[in-house]
C-alpha cells in the first residue's frame, strides 16, 4: 500500500485494501499567535522635570513636523547610571502614543546591557518577533534571517495598522541595537544606554543631573505621594536643598533618599543630610534595600577595561572639581596623555567634560564610588597614594615657577617656565581650584611637607587675584601642618599669609593676632628679614583697626630694622605703610614725606608695581593736605603703573580717588569720566560691588 499526506488531506490513491478499513485524522486550526504590542511599562510615579529633554524627544518623533534627516529614525538617550534615562524614555513613549503617533503599537525590550548576561541581538530579535505575533516555529535560526523577517513584519504592520515605536532599554553597545533598526521609516526606535551611541546615526540626547529646583520638586512630590500631609521638604527648604546637593541631583539617589524618609516618618530631613555628610560613606546610606547607587555604578565599572578602570579610580582622587589633561597624565604616570581612555570614559558618562576644553570632571557620587573602590583594596590604596604624591610635586614645581615670575623684578634671573606674568597667571587661574584643594591634603602626614611648600607659592597669586577666602583656607591648612611638624619658620610664613588675607577682608583684629604670632615665631628663629615683614604687616593691621599711634610705633620699628639690614625694597614698603599711619594721625606733612621716600626707594629697588602703590598713597596724602592739583598728577602716575601691570582693582581704586579729587576741584564731568572708568576697572577685577558703587557715583554727577 502506498499513501501520502498532501496539505490538509490524506491521499489514498493507488492503495490496495483487503477488507474494511477506517481512516482517522485530527484537524487543528491555528489562529494567529498573540502579540505584545502594548507592553510599554507604566509611567514613573512622580516623574519630575526634564521638560526640555522631553520636548526634544517628542520633536524628533513628531510625524507632522517638517521633513527631517533619516537620523531621526533613531533617538538614543544616554547618561550616567541612575540619571533617569528609562523614566524619560517611557514618559516620552506614553506621551507620543497619547498623541496617536504610533497606532501600530509599542514594542518594549530590556536589553540588560550591563548585567553579567546581556541580551544578544539575535535573542532580542526572537523576543520582538514573538511580540509581533510570529509563531516560534516560524522564527529563523540566524540573526540575519531574523532581522529580515523582523523588518518585513514591521513593514506589514505599518501597512495594516500604522507606525510602531520600538523602545530598546538599557543597551550597552551598538551591536545590541543595530539589527533592531526598522526598515520602514514610519517606525521609530528609541534606545537608552549608559554609553553614547553615535555609531547608530541617531538623534543623541545626553542627560545631566536634575537642576536644584527639579531635585527639590522630586523630593517633595515623592513624600507627598506616600503621604499628602508630609510637608518635611516644604517646611525645611534649606535642608532639602542640601539633601539634593548631597545626592548630586541624581534621580536614583534622590528617590532612595525620599524612600528613606518615607520609611521613617519622624526623621527630619536635616538628620538624613547629616548622615550623608561624610563623603567616603555617602553611598553606604544611599541604599533603600532594593535600590543602591553603588550597585548602579558598579554595573558600569565592572564592564570597563583595566586601563579605564584604573583611570577612573585615580581620577576620583584628583584635587578640585575638575582637572586638566596635564594633571590626569601625572596622576596616571603615563608617558602621553591618556586621551583615548578619557574619551572612552566620557562615552560611558562616568567622566564628564570639565570647565573648558582639555578638562575633566566626575559627578560627585561617581567620585565617592571611586574613592570607595580604592579604599577597599590595599593595592589600589598604595597606587592612589603614590598618584597624589606625584600631583603635589607637580603642582609645587609649577606653582613655584609661576610665583617666581609674579615676584620677578628687573635685574633678577629670568624664570624659566613662564615667559611673562600673563602666562604664569593663566596657568594659576586654570589650576586654582585644584591647587587650593591639594594644599588641604596637608591634613595627612604623608603629604604635609609638599602641601605646606605649595601653600607658600600661592600667597602672592591669591592676593593678586583677590581670592581672600582661598587665601585663608590655604594658610590655615599650612599653619596647622607646619605646627604639627614643629617647623616654626613655615608656621610663621603661614600665619603671615593668613594675616594678609584677613587684613584684605577687613578683619583687622584677627589680622593683628596672626601677624603678632608670625612676628614671635620669626623672633624665636632669629629670622630678622621675616621679622621685619611681620612688623610691617602688623603695623598695617593696626592702622586698619584705627590704632594709629601703635601703628606708627610698629612701622617705625620695621623701617629701622630694614635700614639696618640695607634692604631698600622692604624699607620702601615700610615707609609707605608708615605714611598711611601718619596720615591717620593727622600728621599730613610727615605722611607726604614718608610716601615720597617710599616712592624713591621702590623706584631705586626696581619694584615698579610697589612704586605705583607709593604714588597712590602719596596722592591721598597730598589731597588731604589740600594740594589737589598735585594729587591729580600723582594719581595719574599710579594709574599708569597699575594699568601696565593689569592690576585692575588698584586701578579702579586710584580712579575712585581721582574722581573724588575732581569733585573737590568742582570738575563734575572729569569726575564722572573717572567714576565710569573705575566701574570698568572694578568689573575687570571681578569686584562687582565696587563697580556698582562707581556707576552710581557717576550717575550722581549728571
Amino acid at each position: 500500500m502506498t499513501n501520502g499526506y498532501d496539505g490538509d488531506h490524506l491521499d489514498f490513491r493507488g492503495g490496495e485494501f483487503t477488507g474494511p478499513f477506517t481512516a482517522k485524522a485530527e484537524y487543528h486550526e491555528h489562529g494567529p499567535a498573540p502579540t505584545a504590542l502594548d507592553a510599554l511599562p507604566a509611567r514613573a510615579v512622580g516623574f519630575t522635570g526634564r521638560d526640555g529633554e522631553l520636548r526634544a524627544l517628542l520633536d524628533a518623533f513628531d510625524p507632522s513636523a517638517p521633513e527631517r534627516p533619516a537620523a531621526v529614525l533613531v533617538a538614543a538617550v544616554s547618561g550616567l547610571g541612575g540619571i533617569g534615562k528609562t523614566a524619560l524614555a517611557v514618559e516620552a513613549a506614553h506621551e507620543a502614543c497619547g498623541r496617536g503617533w504610533f497606532p501600530g503599537g509599542v514594542l518594549f525590550m530590556d536589553l540588560h546591557g550591563y548585567d553579567d548576561d546581556p541580551v544578544t541581538a539575535d535573542q532580542a530579535l526572537e523576543a520582538l518577533l514573538r511580540a509581533l505575533g510570529t509563531a516560534p516555529e516560524h522564527i529563523p535560526a540566524t540573526a540575519d534571517e531574523r532581522a529580515a523577517l523582523y523588518r518585513s513584519t514591521l513593514a506589514e504592520r505599518a501597512r495594516e495598522r500604522g507606525a510602531v515605536l520600538i523602545l530598546a532599554d538599557n543597551a550597552s553597545s551598538p551591536e545590541q541595537v543595530r539589527l533592531l533598526l526598522p526598515g520602514n521609516t514610519r517606525h521609530r526606535l528609541l534606545v537608552t544606554s549608559r554609553n553614547k551611541l553615535p555609531q547608530l546615526n541617531a538623534r543623541l540626547l545626553s542627560l545631566d543631573e536634575l537642576t536644584p529646583e527639579e531635585a527639590y520638586a522630586l523630593l517633595d512630590r515623592a513624600l507627598r505621594i506616600a503621604d499628602p500631609s508630609d510637608s518635611r521638604v516644604a517646611d525645611g527648604a534649606e535642608a532639602a536643598a542640601e539633601l539634593a546637593s548631597r545626592c548630586g541631583h541624581l534621580p536614583l539617589a534622590l528617590q532612595i533618599a525620599a524612600a528613606l524618609l518615607v520609611l521613617d516618618r519622624d526623621k527630619p530631613v536635616a538628620e538624613l543630610v547629616a548622615e550623608l555628610t561624610e563623603f567616603r560613606n555617602r553611598l553606604t546610606h544611599l541604599d533603600d534595600g532594593e535600590r543602591s547607587v553603588r550597585a548602579a555604578f558598579d554595573l558600569s565599572y565592572r564592564r570597563l577595561p583595566p586601563e579605564q578602570a584604573r583611570l577612573l579610580r585615580l581620577l576620583s582622587l584628583a584635587p578640585g572639581p575638575d582637572v586638566s589633561t596635564e594633571v590626569v597624565t601625572v596622576l596616571t604616570e603615563a608617558d602621553a596623555p591618556p586621551t583615548r581612555a578619557l574619551d572612552a570614559l566620557t562615552r560611558t558618562h562616568l567622566v564628564e567634560r570639565g570647565n573648558g576644553r582639555g578638562r575633566w570632571r566626575l559627578h560627585d557620587l561617581v567620585r565617592a564610588f571611586g574613592v570607595g573602590v580604592v579604599a577597599r583594596v590595599a593595592g589600589f590604596r598604595e597606587e592612589g597614594e603614590a598618584a597624589r604624591e606625584r600631583v603635589l610635586e607637580f603642582y609645587y614645581r609649577w606653582a613655584d615657577a609661576a610665583d617666581d615670575r609674579l615676584r620677578w623684578l628687573p635685574g633678577m634671573p629670568e624664570p624659566e617656565r613662564f615667559a611673562d606674568r600673563a602666562q604664569a597667571l593663566e596657568w594659576l587661574d586654570g589650576e586654582r581650584a585644584g591647587l587650593v584643594a591639594a594644599v588641604q591634603w596637608a591634613a595627612e602626614e604623608r603629604y604635609a611637607d609638599a602641601a605646606v611648600r605649595l601653600a607658600a607659592c600661592l600667597a602672592e597669586y591669591l592676593e593678586w587675584r583677590r581670592s581672600f577666602d582661598d587665601g585663608i583656607t590655604v594658610s590655615r591648612a599650612a599653619r596647622e601642618a607646619a605646627h604639627r611638624a614643629g617647623d616654626r619658620h613655615r608656621e610663621g610664613d603661614a600665619w603671615n599669609n593668613l594675616g594678609l588675607a584677613l587684613w584684605q577682608m577687613g578683619r583687622a583684629e584677627e589680622a593683628i593676632d596672626a601677624h603678632t604670632r608670625a612676628r614671635d615665631l620669626y623672633q624665636a628663629t632669629g629670622n630678622r628679614y621675616r621679622e621685619g615683614t611681620a612688623w610691617t604687616n602688623l603695623g598695617l593691621a593696626l592702622w586698619q583697626a584705627g590704632r594709629a599711634e601703635e601703628a606708627i610705633d610698629t612701622l617705625t620699628r620695621a623701617r629701622d630694622l630694614y635700614q639696618a639690614t640695607g634692604n631698600r625694597y622692604r624699607e620702601g614698603t615700610a615707609w609707605t605703610s608708615l605714611g598711611l599711619a601718619l596720615q591717620q594721625a593727622g600728621r599730613a606733612e610727615e605722611a607726604i614725606d614718608a610716601h615720597t621716600r617710599a616712592r624713591d626707594l621702590l623706584r631705586t629697588a626696581g619694584n615698579r608695581h610697589h612704586e605705583g602703590m607709593a604714588w597712590g598713597n602719596l596722592g591721598l596724602a597730598l589731597e588731604e593736605a589740600g594740594r589737589v592739583g598735585e594729587a591729580v598728577e600723582v594719581y595719574g602716575k599710579a594709574l599708569e603703573i597699575f594699568r601696565e601691570f593689569e592690576d585692575w582693582y588698584r586701578a579702579g581704586h586710584t580712579l575712585h580717588n581721582l574722581a573724588l579729587a575732581h569733585q573737590v576741584a568742582h570738575r563734575p564731568s572729569d569726575a564722572r569720566a573717572c567714576w565710569l572708568q573705575a566701574a570698568d576697572a572694578y568689573t575687570r577685577a571681578n569686584a562687582p560691588t565696587e563697580a556698582t558703587q562707581a556707576r552710581t557715583r557717576a550717575e550722581e554727577q549728571l
